[in-house]
């Protein structure tokens, strides 16, 4: 649905909102039979069921968080990751090949659970169908084992086109380290095409920190730096899980990431200048992994099918502001017919 039919359509529940003499029900969204607006049997001020005030289609594009707003004010990033999430522990004891951040569990109001396909159980009729397809497509080419962390960039300009690049490439998991803040720059959700919307972003205070917790997911950490010793991209075996490292626009990486870093990679340059935009690099660096991956492997997505379902939820979550509202409601339901039955 274009931005056009959106406001068109808003308008119009809006005018039937406000119509104190006939009352109007919005049912899930259905492939075959459209929105239906049902005549309700009471005539008073219009209040939608608890599945209709939920059209998700309608308010996908509600959210109006800017790359600068979940950076600066950090104890929002979190809330946009609904399933549960596992520690990096269980990662190392479980022996997995690679790192996957979610458990099969979304914990509701209740505090009762439902697994990943209780949750698509939930959302499915409230989400048109292309769009449940574009979120297949997207999750089939999604990876965790190429991460991009961005060390230092003072302009969100360029945090957002990196996290653009990475949504484009199918890259799931980004880091962000110590963003000046203090700094105000233009609302950049026009560069980053509301990418953020569909990653992972994790804020970490320092880079020891960040580090530290990609090691233990399984990455090796790989800092963009020309130095003598620098490995070109050309030469790396991307099929092994990287994280990629970018540094401030200036400054490039911090001393302190060069140390702790395992290896030092670089772009090859054939002109006078010696460096890339920092956006653009990490662009370039993710693109050839990913084409590297996709040499040596067939494909640049890896995960397994049950992770594939439980990210395929995730982004079902996502859809829009009240997509975890229905499946809450959902829950509730779960609940009653269950206790209906001792």
């Amino acid at each position: 649905m274009n931005s056009g039919c959106k406001t068109l359509a808003r308008s119009s529940f809006s005018l039937l909102y406000y119509n104190t003499s006939i009352q109007f029900s919005l049912r899930p969204y259905s492939s075959h039979s459209g929105i239906k607006l049902q005549q309700c049997k009471k005539a008073t001020r219009c209040c939608f069921s608890t599945a209709a005030a939920i059209s998700a289609e309608l308010s996908e594009d509600l959210n109006k968080d800017t790359v600068e707003d979940l950076l600066v004010k950090k104890k929002d990033v979190g809330r946009l990751m609904k399933m549960e999430r596992k520690h990096e522990l269980e990662f190392c004891s479980n022996g997995s090949k690679h790192w996957f951040p979610y458990l099969d569990k979304f914990t509701v109001l209740s505090g009762d659970y439902l697994n990943s396909a209780e949750v698509l159980e939930a959302v499915d009729p409230y989400i048109m169908d292309m769009r449940k397809e574009r979120f297949r497509n997207a999750v089939k080419n999604r990876s965790y084992s190429v991460c991009l962390v961005v060390e230092g960039l003072a302009d969100f300009g360029n945090v957002s086109a990196a996290f653009r690049s990475a949504d484009a490439m199918g890259i799931q998991s980004v880091h962000v380290v110590s963003c000046d803040s203090s700094k105000r720059y233009r609302d950049n959700r026009h560069v980053s095409m509301g990418a953020e919307k569909w990653l992972d972003i994790e804020l970490w205070d320092s880079i020891q920190e960040c580090f530290k917790h990609l090691k233990l997911r399984g990455y090796r950490i790989a800092t963009t730096h020309l130095h003598k010793d620098t490995v070109s991209v050309y030469d790396m075996d991307w099929s092994c899980p990287t994280a990629i490292v970018v540094g401030n626009e200036n400054k490039g990486i911090s001393d302190e990431a060069l140390q702790l870093s395992d290896l030092h990679c670089s772009i090859p340059m054939r002109g006078m200048v010696d460096s890339f935009n920092v956006s653009v690099a990490a662009g370039l660096l993710m693109h050839h992994a990913i084409r590297d991956r996709t040499s040596r492997m067939g494909s640049h997505g890896d995960l397994t099918k049950e992770e594939s379902q439980i990210l395929l939820a995730e982004f079902f979550l996502r859809h829009s502001g009240t997509t975890t509202s229905i499946a809450n409601e959902y829950a509730k339901r779960k609940l009653a017919a269950a206790t209906s039955k001792l």
